[in-house]
């Protein structure tokens, strides 16, 4: 008769469960702060362009293949925090092993290999602090095309601006090169005015052609970011032409770029996972075991004597419990394994440093090149565009009274030109510049004032 010796199996699952209980943990994608790029997102006053920055955060396929990866990593720490699946084995005798109580027929094994007690949890540390590093990485992306596209919107509406101003110009120059035609009809004016004119009125239409060349260009590289067609148009809103500035305190900026970039965030998660794969890399010298469980089938005997007088226990099963340990004696391979893990604990302190550089480096060169723009600004809103209106209407005067000649008049057209698209370039340039700012400090500046970062 066959018996089931059913508490030494029991034992055995049970012991397997709690281990594996104690050693995982919840372990989805792995927790991380999406909200620098979505904050400076949500802080864009103009509706047009934080239109194109969320459509550009949703649709673009390098941030979609980076979650990807960043999901499929956080998916290695529930498998590498498991222990190793366990072992069932079935031995059948064919020639069976005689013993006082009967022939051995068949043995039954269970086994369940048992990692040394911290080794599961260090390596799920180490998956889960990879999958971290990720995904921040992939913010630090999210966060970097947010100012891409604001850079690129500005740098559009600035084209726009730009082809309204020169086809003023053109206007006005048709209007000088008809007058000029008509004087020197009636012998008052001369052929170098009418010639110079018509060869400004053809440079300027070359430069529309270019802003429309510009145009294209900068159109397609938005729409390769939100993965658009590269005609696809980009609504805009209108220039601004009015811009306050911005009084920066360069060191509070910077310490909350520090509490804020992705990328910080993404070197601390990396030192995080070196340091755990080298407490790992210590922890190979101590040893791992396995528990098991055994049940031998053996069946009665039935020569003459077990007949005559019948054995104490004769035919009863045998259950045994086993257990094994590993001998870890290559020391040269784990020595090799700890001197790894501590060259990338290097690696990743020096990394870390080399981003928190980056990310200082870019605070100080902005809030220094920012004031600088903002003086460029105004000495061309307050003095040279004012100066060049006076000089234009000054020369307006003197033609019609006749002391200025056309080519006076178009001179004075032209530095106006000039100064207007000078003036444009700069109001670009400062928008830019904020957003830039906005992009290494990882937040709006609006909320950075509201921590004492800067006011208006």
């Amino acid at each position: 008769m066959v018996r089931r010796h059913t508490p030494c199996l029991l034992v055995a699952v049970l012991l397997t469960v709690a281990w594996a209980g104690t050693s995982m943990a919840e372990t989805g994608q792995p927790s991380s702060d999406r909200a620098p790029a979505d904050r400076v997102a949500q802080g864009i006053a103009d509706e047009a362009l934080r239109a194109l920055v969320e459509e550009t955060l949703e649709r673009n396929p390098g941030l979609r293949a980076g979650f990807a990866r960043a999901r499929a990593a956080a998916q290695k720490a529930p498998q590498v925090a498991s222990l190793p699946d366990p072992t069932a084995e079935a031995t059948a005798f064919l020639a069976p092993p005689e013993t006082r109580v009967g022939p051995q027929r068949l043995m039954l094994g269970y086994s369940q290999p048992l990692p040394w007690l911290a080794k599961l949890d260090l390596r799920e540390e180490a998956a889960v602090q990879g999958a971290a590093a990720l995904e921040h990485g992939v913010q630090a992306e999210r966060l970097r095309l947010v100012t891409e596209v604001r850079r690129l919107y500005h740098e559009l509406a600035f084209l726009d601006r730009s082809r309204e101003t020169a086809e003023t110009f053109v206007e006005h120059l048709i209007q000088h090169e008809e007058v000029a035609q008509a004087r020197y009809a009636t012998g008052v004016g001369s052929t170098q005015a009418v010639l110079k004119l018509q060869a400004e009125i053809t440079r300027a239409e070359r430069a529309l052609v270019d802003l429309d060349l510009g145009e294209a260009a900068l159109r397609a590289r938005v729409n390769a970011l939100r993965d658009r067609p590269a005609a696809t148009p980009v609504t805009r809103g209108s220039f601004p032409v009015a811009i306050e500035e911005a009084v920066l305190e360069a060191g509070k900026l910077a310490a909350l770029a520090r509490s804020s970039r992705p990328e910080l965030r993404a070197a601390e998660a990396e030192l995080a996972r070196a340091e755990a794969l080298e407490s790992l890399a210590r922890m190979a010298s101590k040893p791992d075991f396995s528990v098991g469980v055994t049940y031998t089938v053996v069946t009665p005997r039935d020569d003459e004597a077990a007949r005559l007088l019948a054995p104490a226990g004769n035919g009863n099963d045998v259950f045994g419990v086993r257990g094994g340990v590993t001998l870890p004696l290559r020391r040269r391979s784990r020595a090799a394994a700890v001197r790894e893990a501590l060259d990338l604990r290097s690696q990743a302190v020096d990394e870390r440093r080399a981003a928190e550089l980056v990310v200082e480096s870019e605070v100080g060169d902005l809030t220094q090149r920012l004031p600088l723009a903002w003086r460029r600004l105004r000495l061309l809103e307050d003095l040279l565009i004012v100066q060049a209106e006076e000089a234009l209407e000054s020369a307006e005067a003197g033609y019609i009274a006749g002391s200025l000649n056309t080519l006076d008049l178009f001179d004075a057209e032209h530095v106006l030109f000039e100064a207007q698209t000078a003036t444009d370039r700069a109001r670009a340039d400062y928008l830019i510049g904020l957003a830039e700012l906005e992009g290494a400090v990882g937040r709006p500046l609006a909320a950075a004032a509201e921590r004492g970062g800067w006011e208006r």
